[in-house]
């Protein structure tokens, strides 16, 4: 991702968290985590994250998905003695469809990014609005997106290990490179 590309997403960011009526601090809204996960297609397949706190005990942040954003799918695996991350969603604005290991929906109302159908198995839908939560066990695939207005999701966790996390999409990294603007 090119930095403006990168800087335009903070700043659209910050206005979603604001219309939500979250507060960020000048230094939170300038580490605005951007994650395009590497495929080029941040405005399908992406998140914008902002980090509160992650030791090794407890993990919070605010997540942020433009309208229809994916994250695509993965999991939190053990790592070393812990057993990975447990994490609960909660809608914060917007909707959020979250897809985790179960029965399949028999439609879904989340649209899988074209060309990435291969990296999506699982199809067990649960819908999320404001004031709503989910939490996910650690080693449960799951994958999430927004409705059509975007969304704001507060995320409670053990300790984040992103690093660690398990893309189906070989083709993701999880951190990559942010180019200077030419």
């Amino acid at each position: 991702m090119k930095r403006s590309e990168v800087s335009q997403a903070q700043a659209r960011a910050a206005q979603m968290l604001e219309a939500s009526g979250i507060v960020l601090t000048e230094e939170e809204i300038r580490h605005i985590e951007v994650a395009g996960f590497g495929l080029g297609q941040l405005d399908v397949q992406g998140l914008e994250l902002v980090t509160y706190v992650n030791n090794d005990r407890y993990c919070a942040k605010e997540l942020v998905l433009f309208p229809r954003q994916t994250c695509p799918e993965h999991l939190h695996p053990p790592v070393g003695e812990d057993p990975g991350k447990m994490e609960t969603f909660r809608c914060r604005s917007g909707k959020v469809f979250l897809y985790v290991e179960g029965e399949a929906a028999i439609s879904l109302n989340a649209v899988i990014p074209a060309g990435s159908e291969a990296y999506y198995s699982v199809f067990h839908e649960i819908e999320l609005y404001p004031g709503e939560q989910y939490t996910i066990n650690p080693g449960i695939k799951h994958w999430f997106q927004a409705g059509e207005d975007g969304a704001v999701v507060s995320e409670f966790s053990s300790t984040s290990r992103d690093e660690h996390d398990l893309f189906t999409d070989p083709r993701i990294v999880r951190e990559p490179l942010v180019e200077e603007d030419e």
